[in-house]
């Protein structure tokens, strides 16, 4: 949670109309795709909150593989508002072909392919961000998902393989050539994983070379940064990732950053404990309580992490067992932060 009385921002960007074929999105912020986070449940909290687009997390382009129970859920799409976006990976063209026609005959609206994704196993297979290594194969798989998915296709990528092997306009170049619709740019190289600061003047410089809608991902963790790195690149949308765990109304908040909107005050107490019990039901719901619970207990970290006075009660989260524990752990976690606001006040 913002610990701030209120946020202001001085800098007031233009109205952007971001258009993925025929879908025009209503702002200029996404949620990333993120595998083990970016469940359904997720998904449609943080479009409730205003995220624009919410891809699935990653689906396998293997599909004899979807027979699991783990691959049905990232499959499902009941409720979700549209467009609806399924993230695919892989590196046969082929398959990456036949996993988007079935994607899009289960409902997917947009296809957006996987080419950032830093994971060892999955860069062990040639997928992921080990692809930008292999321009002609990035090439041959954007060609036969296109033809194959009849909807907007979209590529998410990193600046390259390593720091001296940067060749993300390259790739951004063969993606506008083939057809993709749009490029989301994690602003760090898959060698440095999640470590060190996100970079945007690579997202800037396909900015100035591409037609198509760019969008810069990367560090992006509040309204403020956001409103900054759409400034200096003049990308057409942000995409936030790691920032949302926890806090999922961040998407109203850079919304309202970014319209007319200048100062806004951080999310009540009372409002915390009805997303986070409205967020828990949905995953008991989603998934049974045995495993509903155990997923709970990872964004019940998070949501204590972004509250402040909170710390010590994550170890009984994790602890809990069952959905009505939980639940009244709820109860007691915004009791705790009322306290600790006191105190600080």
């Amino acid at each position: 949670m913002t610990n701030t009385a209120c946020i202001a921002l001085t800098t007031r960007l233009p109205p952007v109309d971001m258009r993925i074929g025929p879908y025009e999105l209503q702002g200029r912020v996404l949620l990333a795709p993120m595998a083990g986070v970016t469940d359904l449940p997720f998904r449609r909290l943080c479009r409730r909150f205003g995220a624009a687009l919410a891809a699935s997390e990653m689906v396998t382009s293997e599909t004899r593989l979807w027979r699991t129970e783990k691959s049905r859920r990232r499959l499902d799409h009941a409720g979700e508002l549209e467009p609806r976006v399924v993230q695919i990976a892989g590196a046969d063209p082929a398959m990456m072909a036949e996993a988007a026609r079935r994607n899009v005959d289960n409902g997917a609206q947009i296809i957006d392919i996987n080419m950032g994704c830093p994971a060892k196993k999955v860069c062990n297979r040639l997928a992921g961000s080990a692809l930008l290594r292999e321009p002609a194969l990035v090439a041959q798989i954007l060609a036969a998902v296109v033809a194959a998915a009849k909807v907007p296709v979209t590529l998410k990528i990193r600046t390259g393989w390593s720091p001296d092997e940067r060749n993300a306009l390259a790739i951004a170049r063969i993606a506008e050539d083939i057809g993709i619709q749009a490029l989301a740019v994690h602003g760090r190289t898959r060698a440095c994983h999640f470590l060190g600061n996100a970079e945007h003047d690579t997202a800037a410089a396909i900015k100035a070379n591409v037609k198509i809608p760019v969008i810069a991902n990367g560090d992006i963790t509040s309204a403020r940064v956001a409103a900054e790195v759409l400034q200096r690149t003049g990308a057409d949308a942000v995409m936030i990732g790691r920032a949302a765990q926890g806090q999922p109304w961040i998407f109203r908040e850079v919304n309202a950053a970014l319209g007319a909107q200048k100062v806004f005050a951080p999310v009540a107490l009372a409002e915390v404990r009805a997303i986070m019990r409205a967020h828990l039901e949905s995953l008991y719901e989603f998934y049974g309580d045995d495993t509903g619970v155990r997923v709970a207990r990872k964004h019940l970290g998070w949501y204590c992490r972004q509250h402040p006075g909170t710390e010590g009660l994550r170890r009984a989260f994790f602890a809990a067992a069952t959905p009505d524990v939980q639940l009244a752990l709820v109860e007691t976690m915004a009791e705790a932060g009322a306290a600790a606001s006191e105190l600080a006040a």
